[in-house]
């Protein structure tokens, strides 16, 4: 009976670590292996064992299968373009054992559209089908604004086109690029177009050059606030209650702020209903608590930069600049899960190179 209960345990053990994932995973490679090139219910024998044991170390894991070669299968885990979890699918990777025949993957890799094109509910997405040209902003000379147009396009088939112009675009430049290089995507009809047409397959050379620029001019750029002003603001919600905000100033005014183009926005709720939306004097002190510990370990000097906080209606939320997106996932995360028991937070990062979220406290 102790032996029975012992395969048991050993067989249902949880996940909790990227080596315990991959110990699980070699158990098991040859069984997932051959599902797959024998084309088998790779439903049944792979993915429904898979998914489990990687929501088991976190959510917003994702990932994709096949052969590459007759005798490798690929593995392919992917954020799904969620750029608070490319960190841990990089992570995950960098650490899975070498497999004679596997192939482990980190984000979905670039493919050739021209060889490797999508096909919609009856629409093509590739060289053929896309074209683009980029739009350029004498006050935003670092936005990388692309308009993409697709020959089919109308008004009932929007949807569609622009779900498979995202996917072409992801497919062709590879998930990391995607989600990183563009700013801002517009999908028109070609006759729509306001300036010359490029064909697709110069997008990727396109978007090298701009990134090369870019990097050469805010290289090694970083921001000591110590010194900075601070603003308090006060406003009133639309239902009543009071805004209360603090917000940096100086580094709203800062003439590089492209430098820093990773948002990072934390929200904690807490209940303030008795307390006309405000923390009591303990939630108070356990949001700067939160905020204080997550300073630690973003600093300025780093190239994390905190833009200020506001408070109102049970929510404060505290916002930061960042010269990547990588440490901050990781930092946030841990937090989330230290803090998980004692008030509810969570995270966003997205890219917004001049800051525009913000607009708002500078008008004021």
């Amino acid at each position: 009976m102790t032996f029975l209960k012992s395969l048991f345990n050993k067989k249902d053990k949880t996940i909790n670590s990227y080596k315990e994932f991959w110990d699980w995973f070699v158990e098991n490679e040859k069984k997932f292996h051959e599902v797959i090139k024998q084309n088998g219910d790779i439903k049944k024998v792979f993915f429904d064992k898979l998914s489990p044991k990687l929501n088991q170390l976190k959510d917003g894991f994702w990932f994709l299968a096949g052969m590459c070669d007759e005798n490798t299968s690929e593995l392919v885990l992917t954020a799904d373009g969620v750029l608070k979890n490319i960190a841990f699918v990089e992570d995950l990777v960098a650490v899975a054992p070498k497999l004679d025949n596997w192939k482990i993957t980190a984000l979905k890799q670039p493919n050739d559209l021209g060889r490797y094109g999508i096909n919609m509910e009856g629409y093509e997405f590739n060289e053929k089908t896309l074209c683009f040209y980029a739009i350029e902003h004498p006050t935003m000379p670092d936005e990388i604004d692309i308009v993409i147009t697709h020959k089919d396009l109308n008004d009932e088939n929007r949807g569609v086109i622009t779900n498979g112009v995202y996917l072409a675009i992801d497919n062709f430049l590879g998930e990391l690029n995607s989600v990183t290089t563009i700013d801002n995507v517009t999908i028109i009809h070609p006759n729509d177009a306001e300036k010359e047409l490029i064909p697709l397959e110069k997008l990727k050379s396109f978007l090298v050059w701009r990134e090369k620029e870019f990097i050469e001019k805010y290289k090694g750029l970083r921001r000591n606030t110590e010194s900075d002003s601070y603003s308090g603001l006060e406003a009133t919600l639309q239902n009543g209650l009071p805004l209360i905000a603090m917000v940096n100033s100086d580094l709203l005014e800062w003439d590089s702020k492209a430098s820093h183009p990773w948002i990072t926005v934390v929200e904690i709720k807490y209940d303030g209903k008795n307390n006309n939306g405000m923390p009591s004097e303990s939630t108070y002190e356990l949001l700067n608590e939160i905020e204080d510990k997550i300073m630690q370990e973003l600093k300025d000097a780093e190239g994390f930069l905190n833009i200020g906080r506001e408070t109102a209606d049970s929510v404060r939320e505290v916002y930061f600049a960042c010269i990547d997106f990588r440490k901050p996932s990781k930092v946030l995360h841990k937090f989330q899960l230290e803090y998980q028991n004692q008030i509810e937070f969570s995270f966003d990062i997205y890219k917004d190179k001049y800051w525009q979220s913000f607009n708002r406290f500078i008008a004021n």
